[in-house]
C-alpha cells in the first residue's frame, strides 16, 4: 500500500498509538487500584465486555456491507455457530460446529 506519509512520521504515528493504548490499560489499573469495591453497575456492564469483544473480533470475518465480498459459506457456517452457541453455550460445540460447517461447505462446492 502506498502512502504519502514518510517512515518517520508513520513511526512517530505508531509511536503515539502505543502510548495512548498503554495510557488507557494504565487508567483503569490505577483506577481500580483505588476502588476498594467495584460497584454492581460496573460489574455488570463489564460482564458483557467479553462478548462484544469477541463479536467485534468475529463478526467482521463473515459478514459485510460490500456484496462483491460476500462469502456465503462463512455466513452459513457463521449463523449455525451462533445457534449452537446460542442453545448450548459450550465453546468447543460452537467451534466444531463452525469449523465443520465450513469445511463441509468447501468441500461441497
Amino acid at each position: 500500500m502506498a502512502t504519502n506519509y514518510g517512515p518517520v512520521e508513520i513511526a512517530g504515528v505508531i509511536a503515539v498509538i502505543g502510548v495512548l493504548t498503554y495510557a488507557c490499560r494504565l487508567s483503569f489499573i490505577a483506577l481500580f487500584g483505588r476502588l476498594d469495591e467495584i460497584p454492581p453497575v460496573v460489574e455488570q456492564v463489564l460482564r458483557f465486555v467479553p462478548a462484544a469483544v469477541l463479536a467485534a473480533l468475529v463478526l467482521p470475518s463473515f459478514v459485510t456491507l460490500d456484496a462483491s465480498s460476500f462469502a456465503p459459506d462463512k455466513f452459513i457456517a457463521g449463523a449455525l455457530a451462533a445457534g449452537v452457541a446460542w442453545r448450548t453455550e459450550d465453546v468447543f460445540a460452537t467451534m466444531v460446529t463452525g469449523m465443520g460447517v465450513l469445511w463441509v461447505i468447501r468441500f461441497l462446492l
